[in-house]
């Protein structure tokens, strides 16, 4: 979800709203008068659909159309390599289609793991830099705007890119499993953040990392921390600061599975992108998790059926996609049973006081319509009880220091963008880069 939560084609939809955001004046005030002698370096990991990805087409790639098979995209790098997100041209119908086929993840029971689809082979660009991650498109700027005003923030600060402040981009359309199933892609992406955040530090010094996620990013940072010892931690984390990090998954990613979800363009049929949405490993992580969502919370109702938190292999099943639920249930639901403390000080920023769908009501005509929706509070894509799950789950870790900031009016994507947001991100790196800390839980707004 470039930084949405929503995987893959809908987060082309919302990069279209994206405005570019300028460095707050506030920010300034604070980055002028501040005095500190050192900065920790820092190492960004954005959120699903947050960074842009290549691809290229081998002689085993059958498109479905003519058009996917010969004609599009035109213009190709050397090697046959071309931009696959985000690329303008998905808002077109037919190209949309080709675009849907080659993000299609694919789950094989035999290997119990994910593959691309035959005959797409993709890449991450500038792994260690944050320049994949400013714009989705750079000859779109103003409207493909992602990190851009963060990473303007931070150079405010002083922070150079690769040498104090660093980008870790990856294929957001894959996500972790539990101990015991492969996961070859995202296990290698944990690699080589490892890799980035102990370069990072040797070429500083030796000072510890400050960790900057959004969104998905936030999950992929936490399980890093939780597999690595305690002595590593130490050694190379001095701060985790999660951006609208989704821990207890979203009643938005229930749409994404049943109706396709084009986050409100109108000139995009949501169902075009329902089957390629429901491919991505790492949507299936972001489905509500039961700790946030009791039971008596209906999350899908029906004529002939209600889904809670609990009943989310049936509802797969009723959506009509079954093949989603062995992944789910033996890769995902142990994955997600517990939020472990890391013991290292974690900060999250979040967004409250914006309509975020909390119950959707589906008619006679089914999943092929969308639903009728009832709102709570959250970002508007993350609920407001998944946002703050660390504080419930964290209550009683004696040593784990933890700190939430809610920013009134603030979405989930704004939250990277927002003057008010932004002050606050600098203000908590100020901090941590004077040597200040807080010794306990902090809930603040």
């Amino acid at each position: 979800m470039g930084g949405s939560v929503v995987v893959n084609v809908a987060t082309v939809m919302m990069v279209i709203t994206m405005m570019v955001a300028v460095v707050p004046s506030t920010c300034r005030a604070i980055i002028n008068d501040n005095h500190h002698h050192q900065l920790y370096p820092v190492v960004l990991v954005p959120g699903a659909g947050g960074n842009q990805l290549e691809a290229r087409l081998t002689a085993e790639y059958k498109g479905t159309s003519w058009l996917c098979s010969r004609f599009y995209p035109v213009k190709k790098q050397e090697g046959g390599w071309f931009r696959l997100w985000f690329d303008v041209g998905v808002l077109l119908a037919p190209f949309l289609e080709c675009f849907a086929e080659r993000m299609t993840l694919y789950y094989h029971p035999e290997l119990d793991d994910y593959r691309n689809a035959p005959g797409v082979e993709t890449r991450v660009c500038q792994f260690g830099s944050t320049q994949s991650l400013l714009y989705l498109d750079p000859n779109l700027k103003h409207i493909t705007s992602y990190m851009e005003p963060l990473v303007e923030s931070l150079q405010e600060l002083g922070y150079t890119d690769n040498k104090t402040m660093f980008g870790a981009p990856y294929d957001f359309r894959y996500g972790l499993a539990a101990e015991g199933h492969p996961c070859d892609v995202g296990s290698t992406f944990l690699q080589n953040l490892k890799q980035l955040i102990e370069e990072a530090s040797d070429s500083n010094g030796g000072n510890p990392v400050v960790l900057i996620s959004h969104s998905l990013g936030g999950l992929f940072v936490l399980q890093l921390l939780n597999r690595n010892p305690p002595s590593w931690r130490q050694q190379y984390i001095k701060h985790f600061i999660a951006l609208a990090a989704p821990w207890g998954g979203t009643v938005d990613e229930m749409l994404t599975f049943a109706s396709g979800n084009s986050l409100g363009v109108p000139l995009v049929n949501p169902l075009l992108v329902r089957n390629e949405q429901r491919s991505s490993e790492s949507n299936l992580w972001l489905l509500p998790r039961i700790r946030q969502f009791p039971r008596e919370k209906p999350l899908v109702v029906t004529r002939n059926s209600t889904y809670s938190s609990f009943d989310i292999s049936r509802f797969l099943e009723d959506i009509g996609f079954p093949e989603g639920v062995q992944p789910y249930q033996k890769r995902i639901l142990p994955l997600v049973e517990k939020l472990a403390a890391p013991g290292i000080p974690v900060t999250c920023i979040i967004g409250s006081g914006v309509q975020t769908p909390e119950s959707l009501y589906y008619g006679e005509e089914g999943f092929d319509k969308q639903p009728e929706i009832v709102y709570g509070d959250g970002d508007g894509t993350v609920n407001m009880v998944s946002l703050l799950a660390l504080v419930d789950e964290w209550r009683d870790e004696e040593n784990q220091r933890l700190k939430v900031i809610k920013v009134d009016g603030i979405s989930h994507t704004n939250i990277i963008k927002d003057e008010e947001s932004l002050d606050q991100i600098v203000k908590e790196i100020t901090i941590i880069n004077d040597g200040l800390s807080t010794s306990s839980f902090v809930s603040s707004s």
